[in-house]
């Protein structure tokens, strides 16, 4: 244990060395169960409408459970989450309220207003706030409004409405803070921000969920009423894996019981099998019927019941405590309660306070935090076994007989915690966003980031092809894959933080992903030439056509993203064998295999002539369109396609060449058979070495990098205030059309949402920033930094005389996406635009939102409000540049001995 370790880091070292399980418990409950994949079960797929938000209360899920600052067990047996009701809303608020993807005119958006405000890694310390409205929640206007608005207007928010113009609403705040790894401190806190005394039902809710309905042979847990020995009520609840626990309640208030079974009298007029059903509380609270809750104080969900009274501008606590010791272990559950909360408030201070950048600001450190919140908060219990949903669906997962969604996947079975896009829009993983999130986390937690890539590529997540599964809602689909990048780079980060070398983790990883790049070689190069198509690639609309459809023009692309991508693979294939080769020469010659796949791909990739992705005209890449009669051309969209061959770039250590001389000889015996590799990579090896004798792998040579440098930093295409666009803004006035038979297929400049209905409308790679490729792009600048040194400067902005290093670049732009949410000279945070409320009530003007992506002009956040994925490697920028300078990157990096003696790796090798 390290001398002087933070509270926090102590129980993350004994939950990773003692398997103390610290992680047990924490925010596991998804924001939102309704209206997934895996609790479909309609005739035509409709996820959406199968289980709606209005249908949600009364049904008992399959897969998974939902709720209000929700809390659970590793395994969801045992759920908490609130319930709160103003006394004017036509439903129990259970959990939150959304537009689906045909209700809102950009796709399916969140329309509540929830904030991650703290959490540690442990889940030792959790802070969540919600802003309940005290008039009607608005529920059928905001449907009826968005549906009848085109795609060129605004999403309607909540907050037009009008609902908190006066202030009308409660702040309610929720504190998780253990005393132990099985025993949980619960603060509720319920403001009144308004003007008047207004009425609040809180029901803290503690129940089951459902396997007993799904699982026949499953035993049936239980909950019941017993007394605390201050003779206050006590919900204990036993359960045949979890054990017996107990819900202590410090107010002496009615319990209310009911069971988590489908109402199928409200959904299918069909009988229910007991009177006592998941919306009991429901119809108890709201509907005033005393019969739907049961009398005897047994059953699978239960809840205490406050109504209470809160003066305006006043305030009410509740405490609760969920815990393994029985009431006769108790003399008093509360005596220590809040203590015990503020020390682990405290330690939560101490934690952040060593990884927050030293000299960063008071809005800086609270963004930072903020940022790494919602990151941890954002993991959740993720359950589904594909092989019995196919069977449920009348499917033999074997053999299928008809088409259903992801039919080949049968094999599939999760059962793990793992970190979502948004909880509420994407709950469920996503595979390159995933990729991105273990980056972010390894800030806080480097062990849980490590899993969370194995996971991928685990037997009972993997194709028996090799294929990584891509998303929920098609698991066939493909995603980038910078799996290979983010293993090499967790790597690098235990090094530098721990000088450890995780050798064990490189090789199983390096296992799978050696399939998965075989697999990606063998069904997506089509000519085998090193030439890849890749399909939809996780940039949804950004071209002219649905790449994940066939062509209306009938042919194939060669796309320049998905080359680029796997130009990358090779990079980061070749640089964990060569890890992995100092300590196992056996890995030597799998190393020399991925020299010969790169030289391959670059080569493919910058032929010269009519037929390559290179156009030495524009000086940028392009996708080619492969036509049926063996012609081909350029679509000419100037767009993140074409800046990804210059993220394919990799520094190497004189170290690395010392680890596996026969690699580098190979390399160079290739090359010398072969001169013509060499016009596909960018100059290296004796007489063309970098700073410090270091050597390069890319496919952009230094003039080629000039050229797309001077494109992307140009304001007027690239550039904006906040980071690189998806798509030149010079195709807002030019459009970028494809005619096939009279049909025109285009790209335009749209700084905000799509305006096309392409996969759902609620994604736009059209223009908007997005943090993923901006990091990539980053990473891609400090890599050549590390290579040139000061002996490459370029124009930044394009035009302004003002020269930089590639390293200040990388800086630079690091700045501007920073700059997105923090507040500005004139006090406004970019990412809430012209939203008053966010920019100056000071109830909410230092709540801060990770969205999907941002406008491509202003900054102001789009789609997904609670992206804390991707978004949240914000947080890894803001320490990177606090730590490394440009003059760190080109000092000498250390040999191949001192390398092993001390297991640190130079500053430039990984990182980025």
């Amino acid at each position: 244990m390290k001398r002087g370790a933070s509270a926090e880091q102590k129980r993350l070292e004994e939950a990773s060395n003692q398997q103390v399980p610290w992680r047990k418990w924490g925010p596991y409950l998804s924001e939102r169960q309704w209206g997934t994949v895996r609790e479909d079960y309609s005739e035509n797929g409709d996820a959406w409408s199968y289980v709606s938000h209005d249908t949600a209360r009364s049904r008992a899920y399959h897969w998974g459970e939902d709720g209000l600052a929700g809390f659970c067990d590793d395994n969801q047996r045992l759920c908490f989450a609130l319930a709160l009701w103003n006394e004017r809303d036509p439903i129990l608020k259970e959990r939150l309220f959304g537009l689906t993807n045909g209700q809102g005119n950009h796709g399916e958006d969140v329309k509540e207003y929830y904030f991650y405000l703290d959490a540690t890694p442990t889940n030792s310390y959790l802070k969540w706030l919600y802003k309940y409205p005290q008039k009607e929640f608005p529920y059928q206007r905001l449907i009826d409004v968005n549906g009848a608005r085109s795609r060129s207007e605004f999403e309607y928010e909540l907050l037009d409405t009008g609902i908190f113009d006066r202030n009308e609403y409660f702040d309610v705040r929720v504190e998780y803070a253990k005393l132990g790894p099985e025993d949980i401190l619960i603060q509720i806190e319920i403001e009144n921000c308004g003007d008047e005394p207004a009425d609040l039902h809180v029901l803290p809710t503690l129940w089951f969920r459902n396997t007993w309905a799904w699982w026949p042979n499953e035993p049936r847990p239980g909950l019941r009423l017993e007394t605390s020995r201050r003779g206050l009520p006590v919900i204990a609840a036993k359960h045949h894996q979890l054990g017996d626990r107990w819900l202590y309640i410090d107010r002496d208030v009615r319990c209310l019981f009911t069971e988590n079974e489908t109402n199928t009298q409200r959904l299918d007029n069909a009988p229910n099998t007991t009177p006592y059903v998941k919306d009991g509380f429901h119809e108890y609270v709201v509907g005033k019927h005393q019969d739907s809750v049961n009398p005897a104080g047994v059953g699978t969900k239960a809840a205490p019941h406050h109504r209470l009274q809160i003066p305006a501008h006043g305030s009410a606590t509740l405490r609760l405590r969920l815990s393994d010791r029985a009431p006769r272990e108790l003399d008093d559950a509360f005596r220590d309660f809040d203590r015990i909360m503020a020390e682990r408030r405290g330690d939560a201070d101490e934690f952040y306070t060593d990884l927050t950048p030293v000299n960063a600001s008071k809005d800086e450190a609270s963004v930072f935090r903020q940022a790494l919140s919602g990151m941890l908060w954002s993991k959740q219990f993720y359950f589904y076994d594909l092989g019995k949903w196919l069977t449920e669906h009348g499917i033999d997962a074997l053999t299928p007989q008809r088409i259903i969604r992801n039919a080949s996947w049968g094999h599939m079975y999760h059962a793990d915690v793992i970190s979502m896009p948004d909880k509420w829009e994407y709950p469920w993983y996503a595979a390159w966003d995933l990729a991105f999130h273990a980056m972010a986390l390894s800030t806080v937690d480097l062990e849980f980031a490590k899993d969370q890539l194995e996971l991928i590529t685990r037997a009972r997540y993997i194709h028996p092809s090799s294929q990584t599964p891509a998303y929920e809602w098609n698991f066939g689909d493909v995603n980038p894959p910078v799996h290979a990048w983010a293993t090499i780079f967790l790597h690098r980060v235990g090094q530098s933080l721990h000088g450890v070398n995780d050798i064990d983790f490189l090789k199983r990883s390096f296992v799978q992903l050696d399939a998965n790049f075989a697999w990606w070689t063998n069904r997506k190069d089509r000519t085998g030439r090193g030439l890849f198509e890749g399909g939809f690639l996780g940039l949804d609309n950004i071209g002219v056509f649905d790449r994940s459809a066939p062509l209306p023009t009938g042919g194939y692309l060669e796309q320049a993203d998905g080359t680029a991508w796997m130009a990358l693979f090779a990079q980061n294939m070749l640089e964990i064998a060569v890890e992995i080769a100092a300590h196992d020469p056996v890995f030597d010659e799998l190393a020399t295999k991925y020299v010969e796949h790169f030289l391959q791909i670059a080569n493919a990739m910058n032929t010269v002539g009519t037929a390559g992705m290179w156009d030495e005209e524009d000086g940028f890449y392009y996708d080619v369109l492969r036509l049926p009669d063996g012609s081909s051309c350029r679509l000419k969209v100037r767009s993140l396609v074409g800046l990804l061959p210059m993220c394919a770039t990799t520094v190497i250590e004189p170290w690395q060449r010392d680890s596996v001389p026969s690699v580098m000889s190979y390399a160079q015996a290739r090359v010398q058979r072969s001169p013509a590799l060499r016009q596909g990579i960018h100059p290296t090896g004796p007489g063309n070495l970098g700073k410090q004798g270091r050597g390069i792998m890319a496919v952009v040579n230094r003039d080629r990098l000039h050229r797309i440098l001077g494109r992307m930093l140009d304001e007027s295409e690239f550039l904006s205030n906040y980071g690189i666009r998806s798509i030149s803004r010079v195709h807002g006035d030019n459009p970028y059309t494809y005619w096939v038979q009279g049909a025109g297929y285009g790209v335009k400049y749209l700084p905000a949402e799509s305006d096309t209905g392409m996969f759902g409308g609620n994604s736009n790679w059209r223009g908007p920033i997005w943090f993923p490729l901006n990091v990539m792009i980053i990473r891609a600048l400090v890599q050549f930094h590390c290579f040139y040194g000061d002996d490459f400067q370029i124009e930044c902005p394009t035009g302004s005389g003002r020269f930089m290093n590639l390293y200040e670049v990388a800086k630079e732009l690091s700045t501007r996406l920073t700059s997105i949410f923090l507040r500005g000279a004139d006090g406004n945070r970019p990412v809430y635009g012209g939203m008053d409320k966010f920019q100056h009530d000071p109830r909410w003007r230092d709540l801060v939102l990770f969205h999907e992506y941002f406008h491509g002009d202003n900054g102001a956040g789009l789609g997904a409000s609670h992206q804390t994925g991707w978004t949240g490697t914000v947080a890894m920028l803001m320490q990177y540049f606090s730590k490394v300078t440009a003059a760190d990157l080109v000092v000498a990096a250390p040999t191949t001995a001192s390398r092993k003696k001390v297991g640190l790796p130079h500053a430039s090798s990984g990182n980025y």
